[in-house]
């Protein structure tokens, strides 16, 4: 394969070979493995900001013991075996 590097890419290519003294072929073979691992995963900070907002919808949550909730769920599996809740008019 032939690829064409703009000249900072290179020069990153040439200062990253000679520091680990590996040939510019076996630095492009790790850095592109290295990329394809990552590819598709979340950033830090894409991370952090993802568990601010799952914080935030827990907490939201209402604290309900079980049996205040049954009977409305309860109500809500009758409406949908009838085709769903009656509209109340005012």
């Amino acid at each position: 394969m032939t690829f064409s590097l703009d000249e900072a890419t290179a020069r990153r290519l040439n200062e990253a070979a000679e520091r680990t003294g590996k040939p510019k072929s076996s630095v492009v073979r790790e850095a592109v493995l290295d990329y394809a691992d990552r590819v598709g995963r979340l950033t830090e900070a894409e991370r952090i900001r993802l568990l601010s907002v799952f914080d935030e919808v827990v907490a939201a949550i209402p604290d309900a013991p079980a049996n205040a909730v049954d009977p409305e769920l309860k109500e809500l599996r009758s409406a949908r075996r009838r085709g769903g809740r009656a509209f109340e008019s005012a």
